[in-house]
C-alpha cells in the first residue's frame, strides 16, 4: 500500500513519497495531517516519526538533502540526554586526565555526548546490495576505505568497504530475519583497525579469540576468504549473540570455514598450540563508552573494582594467543578503552615474558593513511616522540568531528 505522507511544516517541498510502509519489526503505521493548524496528530508514534530513516523512501521530485539533515536535527534535540556515573567519570578524569593530557578534554566531551557519536556502514559482500551504496553516498557518506588495486597499503582491500558521514548520523539498523542476510553491519569505524591490522589472506587460519558480539569476525570474512576462522566465546549469553550474528551476515556455504566455539580463551593456546596464522584478542576491557553510563551508582563501583583484575585476565589472553599462533604467524590485540594498564602496559608485560613475541610498527601501515579519519594519541610519558617510535601499538582517541574510539590496537608476530 502507496501513501503520500507530508510533514508539514517540517519538511520543504519536494513531498517525499513512502513506497515501502514496513519497518524492519514488520509492523506498519501512517503519519497523518490533522485538519485544523498542520500539526502532527499526537497518536503517531514518535520513535516512528523520529526514525523515519528506518523505512525505505522515495522522493517526489529533486532529492533534497537538506530534509535529511533537517529531521536529524529534531531527532538529536528530542533524544534524552543519557546521564553518566559520577564515580566512573571522576576515575576516568583523574586517569586519563594525567595518561592523555589535553585530549583528555575534549575526548571527555566527546563521551558525554553520545548524540554525537558515529557509525560506520560495513557492507555485507555476501549480501546483494541493490541501491545501498548509491543511497549511502546520496545521502553524504563517503568510503573509509579507497578501493584501489594498489597493494602497498592495508587500506587497499577491495573487499572490505565501509561508508562513514563526517557528522553524527546513523543509517537505518536491519532486524535479524533467519535466512536472510542483512546488507551491512554498523560499526564504530575505529573497530576495523585491528581487523586490517591482521592482514588477513585467503586460505590462512584464523582464531577470533574473544569473538562476540561478531561485529570483527564479520569484518574478517569480508577482508578474505580464510579457510577456517574460529569464532571463540565463552559465555553462553554473548556466544548466542555471536551465533545470530554470524547468521545474519555470512551464508550457509560458509558453514564449513566458520566454526563458533565456547571454550575459555586463556586455556586455548593449550589445546591448539602453533595451529592458527592470525589471531584476534579483541580483549574484555573497561569499555569507556558503555562503562561511563553504568545504570546506577553500585554498578559503577563494582566495575571500577573489577576493573583492577582486568589487564591480568588480559594478558593471559595474549599469552594464550601467542601459544596458539604458529611461529611466524601474527597476533593483534585490541580493546575499546583509553587506560594505558589495559593496553600498553599488557603488551610490555607479554613482550618481557615471551621472548618470541616481537612488536610491529603500524604508523606507516594505518596510522599514517587513516590520520584524516581517527585522532592517535602517543604512549604515555611520550608526548613528544616522533609517530614513527610508537610501535607498542596504536590509541584512537574520539575527538571533535572524529567521533571513533576509543580503541587500541597492537601486532605482535611470533618469531620463527
Amino acid at each position: 500500500m502507496r501513501k503520500i505522507i507530508r510533514f508539514t511544516p517540517l519538511l520543504p517541498k519536494p513531498v517525499w513519497k513512502l513506497c515501502s510502509c514496513r519497518c524492519h519489526t514488520g509492523s506498519e503505521a501512517a503519519v497523518q495531517q490533522s485538519e485544523g493548524g498542520g500539526q502532527i496528530q499526537n497518536k503517531v508514534n514518535l520513535k516512528i516519526f523520529l526514525f523515519w530513516c528506518t523505512f525505505e523512501f522515495e522522493i517526489v521530485g529533486e532529492r533534497v538533502y537538506s530534509s535529511f539533515l533537517y529531521l536529524h536535527k529534531i531527532k538529536k534535540k528530542c533524544q534524552r540526554k543519557r546521564p553518566s556515573c559520577p564515580a566512573v567519570l571522576d576515575h576516568f578524569d583523574r586517569q586519563y586526565g594525567e595518561e592523555l593530557g589535553e585530549l583528555w578534554t575534549s575526548a571527555r566531551t566527546a563521551l558525554l555526548d553520545p548524540r554525537s557519536w558515529q557509525y560506520g556502514v560495513m557492507l555485507n559482500r555476501f549480501s546483494v546490495l541493490t541501491d545501498i551504496t548509491q543511497k549511502l553516498q546520496s545521502q553524504g557518506f563517503s568510503a573509509l576505505l579507497p578501493q584501489t588495486n594498489s597493494s602497498a597499503s592495508l587500506c587497499s582491500k577491495p573487499s572490505l568497504q565501509c561508508y562513514i558521514h563526517p557528522l553524527s548520523l546513523r543509517f537505518p539498523s536491519q532486524a535479524h530475519r533467519p535466512g536472510r542476510l542483512k546488507q551491512y553491519y554498523l560499526i564504530n569505524a575505529a573497530s576495523l583497525l585491528p581487523v586490517l591490522a591482521l592482514q588477513v589472506r585467503d586460505e590462512d587460519r584464523v582464531l577470533d579469540l574473544c569473538s562476540a558480539p561478531g561485529g570483527k569476525a564479520v569484518a574478517i570474512m569480508q577482508s578474505a576468504t580464510p579457510a577456517f576462522l574460529c569464532c571463540n566465546e565463552p559465555d553462553p549469553h554473548r556466544r548466542e549473540w555471536l551465533t545470530k550474528t554470524l547468521e545474519s551476515f555470512l551464508p550457509h556455504c560458509l558453514s564449513s570455514r566458520v566454526t563458533v566455539s565456547g571454550q575459555d580463551g586463556r586455556l586455548l593456546g593449550q589445546t591448539e598450540a602453533g595451529f592458527y596464522d592470525k589471531v584476534l584478542v579483541d580483549a574484555p576491557c573497561s569499555n569507556d563508552r558503555s562503562w561511563l553510563y553504568s545504570s546506577s551508582i553500585q554498578q559503577g563501583a563494582q566495575r571500577l573494582k573489577d576493573r583492577e583484575k582486568l589487564p591480568l585476565i588480559q594478558a593471559q589472553l595474549l599469552r594464550s594467543a601467542l601459544s596458539a599462533v604458529r611461529p611466524g604467524g601474527v597476533v593483534v590485540y585490541s580493546t575499546c578503552t583509553l587506560s594505558s594498564y589495559e593496553n600498553w602496559a599488557v603488551v610490555e608485560k607479554i613482550l618481557e615474558d615471551f621472548p618470541q613475541a616481537e612488536p610491529e610498527d603500524l604508523w606507516e601501515e594505518i596510522a599514517f593513511p587513516l590520520s584524516n579519519y581517527f585522532t592517535f594519541s602517543p604512549p604515555p610519558n611520550q608526548k613528544h616522540a616522533h609517530p614513527k617510535k610508537y610501535a607498542l601499538g596504536l590509541l584512537v582517541v574520539p575527538q571533535n568531528g572524529k567521533m571513533w574510539g576509543p580503541m587500541f590496537v597492537s601486532r605482535i608476530r611470533r618469531k620463527e
